[in-house]
């Protein structure tokens, strides 16, 4: 039956997009908290029926660890669920995005509206400094600015080297970067259809000054935040590691 709810659940999804993307642009004359807030009704359906549908909910801990002015996320970034849940957990937000996204029929051309920063991923300097233009612009309007640090969605149990865009754009702009753990990916990964029932945990860590630090500095403590982090609480991290020790014995 998991294959047969998750077929469901995604072809709702797919449907979805256009339905919601529409009424993003419909409603964008109004302002951008307009579209935000179709936005995040999109997600809001979308993860209601993950739950009804595939029986997946989620769990957040570290609440508390939200400021209230607006800073840089940094989400480990392994599942579609992400994009979803952090517009209901945050404030309203932009994200950092491939500019190639912005091509997507529909979920591009709403994704447009929403003042995300598209960049060019392998013009690697002029990416760096329109994250730190852009986005010190889209603080200074009260927008939480989300990154993937990483760069891509990664399988469960394994990570990617980080980028400084974050770091760069904390330092310059003179706010936290609060990093984000999950283990969505242990249910529903990249590139399948398939969501496995169960609750995935969200971990919200503390702030990271980056007022005295360097951007090499910023960009380990985050990595080593949600590193440490996902070891506690995905199982495809605990399994690798019950796997790499019966090696080494």
């Amino acid at each position: 039956m998991t294959w047969l709810r998750s077929l469901l659940y995604t072809t709702v999804l797919f449907l979805s997009v256009p339905v919601h993307a529409t009424a993003v642009l419909l409603v964008a004359p109004f302002g951008h908290r307009a579209s935000y807030r179709v936005a995040v009704n999109w997600a809001e359906v979308n993860l209601w029926l993950l739950d009804k549908l595939c029986g997946l909910r989620f769990e957040v801990e570290g609440r508390e660890h939200i400021p209230a002015a607006p800073c840089i996320l940094y989400w480990k970034h392994e599942s579609v669920f992400e994009t979803m849940a952090g517009a209901l957990l945050f404030p309203p937000q932009t994200w950092v995005v491939k500019r190639e996204l912005m091509w997507v029929p529909f979920f591009g051309w709403g994704l447009a509206a929403l003042r995300p920063i598209a960049i060019n991923r392998q013009a690697r300097r002029r990416a760096v400094r329109q994250v730190i233009e852009q986005g010190r612009q889209r603080l200074a309007d009260g927008l939480f600015v989300v990154i993937y640090p990483e760069g891509t969605r990664v399988r469960p149990g394994h990570e990617r080297r980080f980028g400084i865009s974050g770091a760069a754009l904390a330092k310059s702009a003179g706010v936290p970067i609060v990093p984000v753990a999950h283990n969505a990916g242990d249910f529903w990964p990249r590139r399948s259809f398939l969501k496995a029932p169960g609750v995935i945990k969200v971990v919200i860590g503390p702030p990271i000054d980056t007022a005295e630090r360097s951007h090499e500095e910023i960009t380990r403590l985050g990595r080593e935040w949600i590193e440490t982090t996902m070891d506690r609480i995905s199982p495809a991290r605990q399994a690798r590691g019950t796997a790499a020790r019966a090696l080494a014995e």
